[in-house]
């Protein structure tokens, strides 16, 4: 899946600018998942990844942003189903989810994602772009469900993938608790069944019927 965040030189895949990119993400990814956000540092990065501290900040700056373009690396690792119905799309989605986040790396990317946006603006709006791009993306579930005639037409797609998503978000974030196969089955199943009855209508739009067989 493309982002909107391609970090220089990408399109060479096999070059050099590629392959310390490679190097210093994993070193993040590591980083975190062995002592969090807190001790991550650029100098344990450069001594990590072998790539020069220079470099490091002549490319990215600051942790952050490294932070932010290691989130949106992974974020591919969610693929976007297409099961022929949308309660099968959300069902699996949900599950992908959950698998995604009850990984311990990626639950301490998000952990630092959050807290690097809640003290760097330039870290809050990449994490703003990154969710809301993720939400237009997976939208198009939503809209192959309107146009089968599923959910209402006046269902915001965004919203939708939001309501997806929330409760994973709460369960990591503020609960603290496990994300399991039960939390995304029954959010795929509460998500499916507001979406039906018109929840999730686009803001100041008028009122639309259920959908067919509601």
């Amino acid at each position: 899946m493309t982002t909107a965040h391609q970090a220089p030189g990408e399109s060479r895949p096999g070059g050099r600018t590629a392959r310390t990119r490679r190097a210093v993400l994993a070193a993040v990814s590591e980083e975190l998942a062995e002592g969090g956000f807190a001790r991550l540092t650029m100098e344990r990065l450069a001594q990590r990844s072998g790539v020069h501290l220079a470099t490091l900040y002549r490319r990215w700056r600051s942790v952050d942003k490294l932070v932010c373009e290691l989130l949106v690396e992974v974020s591919h690792e969610v693929p976007l189903p297409d099961t022929g119905g949308l309660q099968g799309d959300l069902r699996a989605l949900a599950h992908a989810i959950g698998r995604f986040y009850g990984a311990a790396r990626t639950r301490c990317l998000i952990e630092a994602m959050v807290a690097a946006a809640a003290r760097d603006p330039q870290a809050a709006e990449a994490l703003r772009s990154f969710f809301d791009e993720r939400l237009g993306l997976a939208g198009a579930m939503v809209r192959r469900g309107v146009e089968r005639g599923e959910l209402p037409a006046d269902t915001d797609p965004k919203a939708v993938m939001a309501a997806l998503g929330a409760p994973f978000y709460y369960r990591i974030l503020i609960a603290r608790g496990a994300v399991d196969p039960a939390l995304a089955e029954s959010t795929a199943t509460a998500v499916w069944a507001a979406a039906r009855a018109g929840a999730y209508a686009t803001a100041g739009a008028a009122k639309a019927p259920p959908a067919k067989g509601t």
